[in-house]
């Protein structure tokens, strides 16, 4: 393939897909500067590094057209290929069919509007086997995060309402907050006893990509640690309960998804419309990485956990099959993959 053509066929997926034009224009420009250069000087600069230096051309366009010049297809256009032609609504409907439950939700026991009993009660009539229950941790004092004593508690709770509801199961669980040093915001014994771990980055959110990235590796090694939720931190829809808008965290996506993959720990789809967290192309990256997936509602209140068909719709514009999501998998895999068995 061509180097000019891979850019050009890039630009045209995006384009089709309803990308943001700052991000179609930057293929389309980078392919105007590569076809104004001579190919052996395109050569000598895809072999010493110096592409990116070029005005017009970034690190993720210097990586095709040096993928193109090798004789191979670049990684981000089989990316865009891996759903073209394919019918995404049918896709999105199939993948959420198959979803049998949701690994991070929020009760009133920390910032959420309903008793768990209501929330267990709406996803049970959404068609899931199992709902995690991921209350806060104590350092988001804001969303009322639960103590030990008062997550002690709650697991008590859980484990009679589990007796009644019966077949249907409430996962314990825990949305914890990755400290800025990288360590888990709750007791490592109490963690322990919990069946999903999620692991999120609330806090000093502008920390520069090399802090952040050291820290968000250090928690998903973590043995403890089932899933990093909402990776990026960003909030795209304003005039919610939130606040404003707020950009993404920098870190090197690299890493953070090959330790992801290294330690069997999934990536979040954070379904709610105000975070579509992580966006198409690092969903992309990560799954080119070999990562799980959780396709999560992250909801706070019981009609919010529908909302996993968005994050559906987003999986299925990225060619994300079924069997990478891990609440697909029947409860007695997934809690044999949360416990490392």
């Amino acid at each position: 393939m061509e180097p000019v053509e891979a850019l050009r066929d890039i630009a045209f997926l995006l384009e089709r897909a309803g990308e943001p034009t700052y991000r179609v224009r930057a293929f389309r420009n980078a392919a105007a500067v590569v076809a104004d250069l001579p190919q052996d000087e395109l050569v000598r600069l895809a072999q010493t590094g110096g592409l990116a230096a070029l005005p017009g051309i970034g690190k993720v366009t210097a990586l095709a057209v040096t993928e193109a010049l090798a004789g191979d297809v670049p990684t981000y256009l089989r990316r865009l290929q891996a759903t073209e032609g394919t019918d995404l609504d049918a896709a999105a409907a199939e993948l959420r069919a198959a979803l049998k439950g949701d690994l991070h939700s929020h009760s009133d026991w920390s910032d959420g509007g309903s008793p768990i009993e209501e929330m267990a009660a709406a996803a049970r009539s959404l068609g899931h086997s199992y709902l995690a229950l991921t209350d806060h941790s104590p350092r988001l004092t804001v969303a009322n995060g639960l103590s030990a004593a008062r997550l002690h508690r709650q697991l008590e709770v859980v484990e009679e309402l589990n007796v009644r509801l019966s077949p249907f199961r409430i996962l314990t669980g825990i949305e914890v907050d990755i400290n800025a040093d990288g360590t888990l915001d709750q007791d490592a014994d109490l963690l322990e006893r919990l069946d999903v771990v999620v692991a999120s980055v609330h806090s000093k959110l502008r920390m520069n990509r090399y802090e952040m990235t050291r820290r968000m590796v250090t928690a998903i090694a973590n043995p403890l640690v089932s899933v990093l939720g909402h990776c990026t931190g960003r909030i795209v829809k304003a005039g919610t309960r939130r606040g404003g808008l707020r950009p993404e965290s920098e870190f090197d996506a690299e890493l953070v998804f090959e330790a992801c993959r290294q330690f069997d720990v999934a990536v979040e789809i954070n379904s709610r419309p105000d975070r579509a967290d992580p966006p198409k192309r690092l969903m992309r990256q990560a799954f080119e990485a070999g990562c799980y997936f959780s396709i999560d509602s992250d909801a706070h209140a019981p009609g919010q956990l529908d909302w996993q068909r968005f994050g559906c719709e987003r999986a299925a514009l990225c060619g994300i099959p079924a069997e990478r999501v891990v609440d697909t998998w029947p409860l007695d895999d997934l809690l044999a993959w949360t416990s490392g068995q």
